[in-house]
């Protein structure tokens, strides 16, 4: 269903530590959302991965694409 994107935005602009969202990422929507909008500075995407509906490669273009800072090579 996504991730909680007020209270993330509330939380990461509160704090001066870096903010990792967790539970919620179903698609690299969320996860967009999550990182521009929630201004999280990182998020987890277990599920999103191990059951293979999509590939970190994906999830990166998709990001990538969007505008939201990636590392592409590593």
């Amino acid at each position: 269903a996504g991730y909680e994107l007020t209270l993330t935005r509330m939380i990461s602009e509160a704090v001066p530590i870096p903010v990792i969202a967790s539970g919620g990422a179903g698609t690299p929507e969320h996860l967009r959302e999550v990182l521009a909008e929630g201004r999280a500075d990182a998020a987890l995407i277990a599920s999103m991965v191990h059951y293979g509906t999509y590939t970190i490669a994906g999830i990166k273009d998709y990001l990538d694409q969007h505008q939201i800072p990636v590392r592409l090579v590593w």
